[in-house]
Protein backbone atom coordinates (compact mmCIF):
# COMPACT_ATOMS: atom_id res chain seq x y z
CA UNK A 1 0.00 0.00 0.00
CA UNK A 2 1.18 3.31 -0.76
CA UNK A 3 2.26 6.32 1.11
CA UNK A 4 -0.85 8.10 -0.24
CA UNK A 5 -3.20 5.35 0.74
CA UNK A 6 -1.96 5.36 3.80
CA UNK A 7 -2.83 8.73 4.39
CA UNK A 8 -6.16 8.43 3.17
CA UNK A 9 -7.03 6.03 5.10
CA UNK A 10 -6.07 7.61 8.36
CA UNK A 11 -7.72 10.86 7.06
CA UNK A 12 -11.24 9.01 6.54
CA UNK A 13 -10.62 7.24 10.32
CA UNK A 14 -10.23 10.67 11.51
CA UNK A 15 -12.95 11.85 9.84
CA UNK A 16 -15.64 9.00 10.73
CA UNK A 17 -14.08 9.04 14.71
CA UNK A 18 -14.67 13.47 13.91
CA UNK A 19 -18.41 12.61 12.86
CA UNK A 20 -19.29 10.63 16.16
CA UNK A 21 -17.86 12.33 18.57
CA UNK A 22 -19.86 15.49 17.15
CA UNK A 23 -23.25 13.21 16.88
CA UNK A 24 -22.43 11.98 20.91
CA UNK A 25 -21.66 16.06 21.10
CA UNK A 26 -24.86 17.38 19.92
CA UNK A 27 -26.86 14.42 21.23
CA UNK A 28 -25.51 15.56 24.84
CA UNK A 29 -26.11 19.29 23.73
CA UNK A 30 -29.75 18.39 23.47
CA UNK A 31 -30.48 16.35 26.20
CA UNK A 32 -28.45 18.93 28.91
CA UNK A 33 -30.58 21.38 27.49
CA UNK A 34 -33.69 19.85 28.03
CA UNK A 35 -35.06 20.74 31.96
CA UNK A 36 -36.98 18.11 32.45
CA UNK A 37 -34.58 15.69 31.48
CA UNK A 38 -31.62 17.30 33.20
CA UNK A 39 -33.73 17.83 36.57
CA UNK A 40 -34.98 13.62 35.93
CA UNK A 41 -31.13 12.81 35.69
CA UNK A 42 -30.06 15.24 39.03
CA UNK A 43 -33.09 13.16 40.90
CA UNK A 44 -32.26 9.38 39.13
CA UNK A 45 -28.58 10.18 40.49
CA UNK A 46 -29.33 11.17 43.79
CA UNK A 47 -31.59 7.79 43.86
CA UNK A 48 -28.22 5.97 43.11
CA UNK A 49 -26.23 7.68 45.09
CA UNK A 50 -28.58 6.92 48.03
CA UNK A 51 -28.76 3.18 47.41
CA UNK A 52 -25.02 3.24 47.04
CA UNK A 53 -24.44 4.91 50.52
CA UNK A 54 -26.96 3.12 52.50
CA UNK A 55 -25.80 -0.09 51.38
CA UNK A 56 -22.34 0.32 51.92
CA UNK A 57 -22.77 2.11 54.84
CA UNK A 58 -26.16 1.30 56.91
CA UNK A 59 -25.06 3.10 60.17
CA UNK A 60 -25.46 6.21 58.23
CA UNK A 61 -29.53 5.89 58.37
CA UNK A 62 -31.12 7.65 61.15
CA UNK A 63 -33.04 4.70 62.66
CA UNK A 64 -32.27 0.75 62.11
CA UNK A 65 -35.21 -0.02 59.03
CA UNK A 66 -35.96 -3.56 60.23
CA UNK A 67 -36.23 -2.61 63.95
CA UNK A 68 -39.75 -2.52 65.37
CA UNK A 69 -41.51 -0.27 68.24
CA UNK A 70 -44.81 -1.25 69.11
CA UNK A 71 -44.95 2.32 71.24
CA UNK A 72 -44.37 4.56 68.03
CA UNK A 73 -47.04 1.93 65.43
CA UNK A 74 -48.45 4.34 62.89
CA UNK A 75 -46.60 7.43 64.14
CA UNK A 76 -47.54 10.60 62.45
CA UNK A 77 -44.83 12.27 60.37
CA UNK A 78 -42.87 14.83 63.24
CA UNK A 79 -39.35 16.00 63.81
CA UNK A 80 -37.88 12.36 64.99
CA UNK A 81 -39.75 10.61 62.69
CA UNK A 82 -40.16 12.52 59.70
CA UNK A 83 -42.10 10.40 57.18
CA UNK A 84 -43.62 8.91 60.69
CA UNK A 85 -43.46 4.89 61.45
CA UNK A 86 -45.62 1.72 60.20
CA UNK A 87 -47.62 -0.63 62.07
CA UNK A 88 -44.73 -2.40 63.40
CA UNK A 89 -43.26 0.88 64.76
CA UNK A 90 -40.29 1.18 61.85
CA UNK A 91 -39.33 4.20 60.97
CA UNK A 92 -40.16 4.67 57.32
CA UNK A 93 -37.90 7.21 56.12
CA UNK A 94 -34.94 4.90 56.94
CA UNK A 95 -37.05 2.21 54.81
CA UNK A 96 -38.27 4.20 51.81
CA UNK A 97 -34.21 5.01 52.03
CA UNK A 98 -32.98 1.67 51.73
CA UNK A 99 -35.85 0.63 49.53
CA UNK A 100 -34.18 2.72 47.10
CA UNK A 101 -31.47 -0.33 46.67
CA UNK A 102 -34.75 -2.66 45.95
CA UNK A 103 -36.29 -0.54 43.04
CA UNK A 104 -32.79 0.29 40.88
CA UNK A 105 -31.64 -3.45 41.20
CA UNK A 106 -34.90 -4.67 40.20
CA UNK A 107 -35.58 -1.84 37.34
CA UNK A 108 -31.71 -2.36 35.68
CA UNK A 109 -31.35 -5.86 36.64
CA UNK A 110 -34.94 -6.72 34.86
CA UNK A 111 -33.75 -4.80 31.46
CA UNK A 112 -30.01 -6.33 32.01
CA UNK A 113 -32.00 -9.69 31.19
CA UNK A 114 -34.75 -8.35 28.73
CA UNK A 115 -32.21 -6.93 26.73
CA UNK A 116 -30.01 -9.45 25.67
CA UNK A 117 -32.63 -12.08 25.61
CA UNK A 118 -34.81 -9.58 23.67
CA UNK A 119 -31.96 -7.56 21.15
CA UNK A 120 -30.76 -11.46 20.76
CA UNK A 121 -34.12 -12.94 19.68
CA UNK A 122 -34.61 -9.95 17.37
CA UNK A 123 -31.33 -9.70 15.26
CA UNK A 124 -31.94 -13.26 14.70
CA UNK A 125 -35.04 -13.25 13.46
CA UNK A 126 -34.65 -10.28 11.38
CA UNK A 127 -31.67 -10.55 9.88
CA UNK A 128 -32.52 -14.77 8.81
CA UNK A 129 -36.10 -14.37 8.27
CA UNK A 130 -38.17 -17.11 7.10
CA UNK A 131 -39.46 -20.12 9.30
CA UNK A 132 -37.13 -18.47 12.03
CA UNK A 133 -38.55 -15.09 11.80
CA UNK A 134 -42.51 -17.13 12.15
CA UNK A 135 -41.00 -18.87 14.85
CA UNK A 136 -39.51 -16.06 17.05
CA UNK A 137 -42.58 -13.26 16.32
CA UNK A 138 -45.57 -16.03 16.53
CA UNK A 139 -43.96 -16.77 20.35
CA UNK A 140 -43.18 -12.96 20.96
CA UNK A 141 -47.34 -12.07 19.58
CA UNK A 142 -48.23 -14.65 22.29
CA UNK A 143 -46.44 -12.52 25.20
CA UNK A 144 -47.68 -9.66 24.29
CA UNK A 145 -51.31 -10.75 23.99
CA UNK A 146 -51.20 -11.35 27.56
CA UNK A 147 -50.84 -8.00 29.96
CA UNK A 148 -47.61 -7.89 31.18
CA UNK A 149 -48.55 -7.65 35.14
CA UNK A 150 -50.67 -10.88 34.32
CA UNK A 151 -48.23 -12.56 32.39
CA UNK A 152 -45.62 -11.50 35.38
CA UNK A 153 -47.65 -12.58 37.73
CA UNK A 154 -48.36 -16.01 36.26
CA UNK A 155 -44.23 -16.65 36.17
CA UNK A 156 -44.17 -15.72 40.31
CA UNK A 157 -46.94 -18.62 40.68
CA UNK A 158 -44.64 -20.84 38.87
CA UNK A 159 -40.99 -19.45 40.16
CA UNK A 160 -42.10 -18.32 43.38
CA UNK A 161 -41.97 -15.71 45.66
CA UNK A 162 -39.07 -13.31 46.49
CA UNK A 163 -36.90 -10.32 44.87
CA UNK A 164 -34.57 -12.75 42.89
CA UNK A 165 -38.07 -14.33 40.95
CA UNK A 166 -39.02 -10.93 40.56
CA UNK A 167 -36.25 -9.56 38.80
CA UNK A 168 -36.53 -12.90 36.40
CA UNK A 169 -40.42 -12.56 35.74
CA UNK A 170 -40.15 -8.83 34.80
CA UNK A 171 -36.93 -9.40 33.24
CA UNK A 172 -39.50 -11.97 30.86
CA UNK A 173 -42.49 -10.51 29.87
CA UNK A 174 -40.49 -7.59 28.52
CA UNK A 175 -38.46 -10.02 25.85
CA UNK A 176 -41.25 -9.52 23.29
CA UNK A 177 -40.97 -5.39 23.30
CA UNK A 178 -37.45 -5.39 22.75
CA UNK A 179 -37.28 -7.82 20.07
CA UNK A 180 -39.99 -6.20 17.87
CA UNK A 181 -38.19 -3.11 18.02
CA UNK A 182 -34.72 -4.93 17.03
CA UNK A 183 -36.35 -6.87 14.73
CA UNK A 184 -37.82 -3.95 12.38
CA UNK A 185 -34.61 -1.84 12.66
CA UNK A 186 -32.73 -4.53 11.36
CA UNK A 187 -35.33 -5.22 8.11
CA UNK A 188 -34.88 -1.74 7.60
CA UNK A 189 -31.16 -1.61 7.32
CA UNK A 190 -29.78 -5.52 6.70
CA UNK A 191 -29.85 -4.76 2.79
CA UNK A 192 -27.99 -1.99 2.79
CA UNK A 193 -24.57 -1.16 0.99
CA UNK A 194 -22.40 -1.65 3.64
CA UNK A 195 -24.09 -5.06 5.31
CA UNK A 196 -23.45 -6.43 1.21
CA UNK A 197 -20.14 -5.33 1.53
CA UNK A 198 -19.54 -7.47 4.35
CA UNK A 199 -21.38 -10.68 3.17
CA UNK A 200 -18.96 -10.22 0.57
CA UNK A 201 -15.50 -9.88 2.65
CA UNK A 202 -16.69 -12.97 4.37
CA UNK A 203 -18.17 -11.85 7.20
CA UNK A 204 -19.85 -14.42 9.32
CA UNK A 205 -23.80 -13.92 10.21
CA UNK A 206 -22.68 -13.10 13.79
CA UNK A 207 -20.16 -10.96 12.76
CA UNK A 208 -22.26 -8.56 10.52
CA UNK A 209 -25.19 -8.45 13.39
CA UNK A 210 -22.96 -6.78 16.28
CA UNK A 211 -20.38 -4.70 14.49
CA UNK A 212 -22.37 -3.43 11.54
CA UNK A 213 -26.12 -4.17 12.14
CA UNK A 214 -26.46 -3.50 15.91
CA UNK A 215 -24.57 -0.23 16.24
CA UNK A 216 -27.17 1.32 13.98
CA UNK A 217 -30.29 0.10 16.21
CA UNK A 218 -28.31 0.81 19.67
CA UNK A 219 -30.39 4.24 19.56
CA UNK A 220 -34.09 3.14 19.61
CA UNK A 221 -32.21 0.50 21.90
CA UNK A 222 -31.32 2.91 24.03
CA UNK A 223 -34.81 4.78 24.22
CA UNK A 224 -36.21 1.87 24.97
CA UNK A 225 -34.18 0.71 27.41
CA UNK A 226 -34.48 3.72 29.77
CA UNK A 227 -38.43 3.31 29.65
CA UNK A 228 -38.19 -0.28 30.25
CA UNK A 229 -36.32 0.90 33.43
CA UNK A 230 -39.90 2.99 34.28
CA UNK A 231 -41.85 -0.32 33.67
CA UNK A 232 -39.72 -2.19 35.65
CA UNK A 233 -39.83 -0.77 38.73
CA UNK A 234 -44.21 0.06 38.27
CA UNK A 235 -44.22 -3.91 37.93
CA UNK A 236 -42.15 -4.73 40.57
CA UNK A 237 -44.14 -2.18 43.16
CA UNK A 238 -47.18 -4.25 41.38
CA UNK A 239 -46.03 -7.54 42.46
CA UNK A 240 -44.80 -6.26 45.92
CA UNK A 241 -48.26 -4.87 46.49
CA UNK A 242 -50.10 -7.85 45.88
CA UNK A 243 -47.31 -9.47 48.27
CA UNK A 244 -45.76 -11.76 45.39
CA UNK A 245 -42.13 -10.06 45.28
CA UNK A 246 -40.13 -8.74 47.65
CA UNK A 247 -41.15 -10.65 51.45
CA UNK A 248 -40.54 -9.29 55.01
CA UNK A 249 -38.81 -7.94 56.44
CA UNK A 250 -37.36 -5.96 53.32
CA UNK A 251 -38.28 -2.61 52.65
CA UNK A 252 -39.64 -2.39 49.17
CA UNK A 253 -42.13 0.62 48.15
CA UNK A 254 -44.73 -1.80 46.58
CA UNK A 255 -45.06 -3.78 49.39
CA UNK A 256 -45.22 -0.99 51.89
CA UNK A 257 -47.79 0.39 50.06
CA UNK A 258 -49.48 -2.73 49.78
CA UNK A 259 -49.27 -2.96 53.45
CA UNK A 260 -50.49 0.50 54.18
CA UNK A 261 -53.80 0.48 52.16
CA UNK A 262 -55.52 -0.86 54.82
CA UNK A 263 -54.71 2.21 57.10
CA UNK A 264 -55.47 4.70 54.30
CA UNK A 265 -57.97 6.52 56.61
CA UNK A 266 -56.39 6.26 60.26
CA UNK A 267 -52.70 6.28 58.59
CA UNK A 268 -52.19 8.12 55.61
CA UNK A 269 -48.74 8.50 55.60
CA UNK A 270 -48.29 4.81 55.35
CA UNK A 271 -49.37 5.04 51.82
CA UNK A 272 -48.31 8.45 51.02
CA UNK A 273 -44.61 8.28 50.79
CA UNK A 274 -43.94 4.78 49.27
CA UNK A 275 -46.52 6.03 46.60
CA UNK A 276 -44.58 9.35 45.86
CA UNK A 277 -41.03 7.23 46.08
CA UNK A 278 -42.73 4.90 43.13
CA UNK A 279 -45.07 7.74 41.09
CA UNK A 280 -41.55 10.16 41.00
CA UNK A 281 -39.03 7.26 40.17
CA UNK A 282 -41.04 6.06 37.57
CA UNK A 283 -42.13 9.79 36.41
CA UNK A 284 -37.96 10.61 35.94
CA UNK A 285 -37.23 7.87 34.46
CA UNK A 286 -40.03 8.63 31.72
CA UNK A 287 -39.08 11.97 31.13
CA UNK A 288 -35.66 10.88 30.73
CA UNK A 289 -36.45 8.24 28.39
CA UNK A 290 -38.52 11.08 26.43
CA UNK A 291 -35.38 13.19 26.52
CA UNK A 292 -32.60 11.07 25.65
CA UNK A 293 -35.24 10.07 22.02
CA UNK A 294 -35.90 13.94 21.22
CA UNK A 295 -31.74 13.86 21.68
CA UNK A 296 -31.06 11.08 19.22
CA UNK A 297 -33.47 11.89 16.87
CA UNK A 298 -32.06 14.31 14.56
CA UNK A 299 -35.59 16.28 13.85
CA UNK A 300 -35.92 16.85 16.99
CA UNK A 301 -32.52 17.53 18.33
CA UNK A 302 -31.74 21.17 20.23
CA UNK A 303 -29.36 22.91 18.19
Amino acid sequence: MSMSENTANAAAVKEAVEKKESLWKDVWYSLSHNAAAMVSLAFIALLVVIAVVTALFPSILPYDPYAQDLSQSFATPSAAHIFGCDQQGRDMFSRILVGTQITLAVGLLSVAISLTVGVALGAVAGYKGGAVDTLIMRAMDVMLAVPSILLAITFMAALGKGIDKAVVAIGLVSIPEYARIVRSQILAVKESDYVAAARVIGDSDAKIIIRHILPNVMPSIIVRATLGISSAILDCAALGFLGLGVQPPAAEWGDMLGRGRNYIFSAPHAMFFPGMMITLTVLAFNLLGDGVRDALDPKSRKR
